[in-house]
């Protein structure tokens, strides 16, 4: 059975030649993420050069132009043209017109236009249209399911957009822009997630220890079972706002805490990578043992030994054992050379190994204590 394409809002107004100074930069675009909230145009401005590395594009529209094939898509809003689609190169070609804002936002590094290359920017190629919710499913498959993907935040800040303010379903959203893969149910499970422990659980995400916020660790680890079980979340559920209950909140916070540190209280994260670490915080959750460990400070390392339970982490110590003294049997040939210390650890290995042999050999299982009678 063929897969059924998802249906994309054509750009099928018609291309305008519109005033460049007409066009003004979108403030709700969620890939400023709440930062641009009643910002004006330079501020704006001052962002996107910032955050959005407009060097190359600028570079690329000063040598080629403006290539009339990728106009930008833009809506009326209060007798303005504000630009829904295509921000980076609006930026860029405003930066580009004007050299006093390059001084001002310090672009200095990008190409100066003669008058005569700044006036072929004086006009932009724009389809215009009626209002937002016309142009969701084509800003969506494009930059959530298509091409040109942003990053995993900026696609949940999208969907939320699409979904709270157009009250368009999750299961529609990823339906028109071909997610087979419930990728936006669970991207905007982890947006309302990071939402609530920012107003409810105390949790300042700007207050983690690195600048790049990484999502996907806590969107992606909240389809685990041991998340799941620590924020009272159901495997099928939560797809709302505010998802954890009350009850839960103060767990929120120490697992925002552990996926991303604290810089105010100087508290590093215990997720350094998302593999393994993901998945070893996930089984330290599902065990109590082990998640006091982690509560007292003694890091995910520790906890997640705990974890194991002894006769896990038995078998993984012998089989490190192993695997260590196999590369030390082929490196002795070149790599010993009669020193005193090595041998006697070498000695102080073989008579652990003795020990360990010795205890495994004798040891005898405990008998079940069974019930007289049976």
């Amino acid at each position: 059975m063929a897969t059924k394409k998802p249906k994309i809002a054509s750009p099928d107004s018609t291309i305008q030649k519109l005033p460049t100074n007409s066009l003004y930069l979108d403030p709700n675009n969620p890939r400023l993420r709440g930062t641009a909230e009643g910002a004006d145009q330079r501020t704006l401005l001052k962002i996107l050069w910032q955050e959005w590395a407009l060097d190359e594009l600028a570079f690329s529209i000063a040598k080629n132009g403006y290539f009339p094939e990728e106009p930008l898509f833009a809506i009326q809003e209060n007798e303005r043209y504000i630009v829904v689609e295509g921000n980076r190169r609006l930026a860029t070609v405003k930066l580009l017109q004007d050299p006093q804002l390059q001084q001002e936002l310090r672009a200095t590094d990008i190409p100066t236009l003669s008058s005569e290359d700044r006036e072929q920017l004086d006009f932009l190629p724009v389809s215009v249209h009626t209002d937002r919710k016309s142009l969701w499913t084509y800003v969506g498959f494009r930059h959530v399911n298509g091409p040109l993907t942003w990053d995993s935040w900026s696609k949940a800040q999208y969907i939320a957009q699409v979904h709270d303010n157009f009250s368009i379903s999750l299961e529609e959203i990823a339906n028109s822009i071909g997610d087979r893969h419930q990728t936006v149910k669970r991207l905007y499970r982890g947006l309302m997630v990071l939402n609530q422990a920012g107003e409810q659980a105390g949790y300042d995400i700007e207050d983690r220890s690195k600048q790049h916020l990484s999502f996907s660790h806590l969107y992606t680890g909240l389809d685990y079972a041991g998340f799941q079980k620590h924020l009272g979340l159901s495997k099928d559920k939560g797809y709302t706002h505010n998802p954890v209950t009350k009850k839960k909140l103060p767990h929120l916070k120490e697992l925002m805490t552990w996926l991303y540190g604290s810089r105010a209280e100087e508290i590093v994260p215990a997720i350094k990578t998302q593999n393994p670490d993901l998945k070893r915080l996930d089984e330290v959750l599902q065990n109590p043992r082990s998640l006091d460990s982690l509560r007292s400070g003694l890091g995910l390392d520790i906890a997640h030994k705990v974890s194991l339970g002894e006769t896990k982490r038995f078998r993984e110590s012998l089989t490190r054992a192993r695997y260590e003294l196999q590369q030390a049997n082929g490196l002795i040939l070149e790599g010993y050379k009669g020193e005193r210390d090595l041998f006697d650890m070498a000695d102080n290995i073989r008579r652990l190994a003795d020990n360990i042999y010795d205890d495994m050999r004798d040891y005898k299982p405990k008998r079940s204590k069974r019930t007289p009678g049976h």
